[in-house]
């Protein structure tokens, strides 16, 4: 199984690292990378929201591309497979809240065949790995979960302190990666 977990001092060397190695994997020109970051979650219960505030905070800061789509899916990404088919990622990002006991804020990778070995790697009800094997059969591109462990799930409540700090912090990770891979950096 795939899974790297990593707490909130020393999430971002090993998340660098697996995402660099997936894309390696990939086997692809600099140019051919065609990437969809999905963000998952109920923004209305706590940190639930995380994935859908990771993909907001990219919208805001990375410049439009076609080689990349930025899908805030919240608790159905079940219903944005036809705008992911009309994509046609070869590689697919899905940003959700995931318990996986670990210190609160913290930041896993998973890929996505290791998903269906953690119980409760998402707060949805559909399972990951049900719909990986779909989205897998029907795109035929690589997936994985990058999760960020919630504290708070309670209805009403925002980001607590610690979610917040990784959030922010992914968005500018997930950012500066972005502009490496795609060249967005001004030369």
């Amino acid at each position: 199984m795939a899974v790297m977990k990593t707490f909130n001092s020393s999430w971002s060397e090993p998340l660098r690292d697996a995402l660099e190695k997936q894309r390696r994997a990939l086997n692809l020109p600099a140019d051919a990378l065609r990437l969809a970051f999905v963000g998952v979650g109920n923004e209305l219960n706590g940190d639930d929201g995380a994935g859908l505030w990771i993909v907001r905070g990219l919208k805001w800061v990375l410049p439009q591309h076609e080689r990349l789509l930025l899908v805030e899916a919240g608790i159905a990404p079940e219903n944005f497979t036809g705008v992911l088919r009309r994509f046609e990622p070869n590689w697919v990002l899905w940003v959700d809240a995931a318990d996986m006991n670990q210190a609160p804020g913290a930041v896993s990778w998973v890929m996505w065949e290791g998903a269906e070995e953690i119980p409760q790697i998402s707060t949805h009800t559909l399972s990951p790995g049900l719909l990986g094997h779909y989205l897998g059969a029907e795109l035929g591109c690589q997936m994985g979960i990058i999760g960020i462990q919630p504290v708070s799930l309670r209805f009403g409540e925002g980001l607590t302190p610690a979610v917040r700090r990784s959030v922010r912090g992914l968005v500018r990770f997930l950012a500066a990666w972005v502009g490496d891979c795609f060249k967005l950096h001004a030369e």
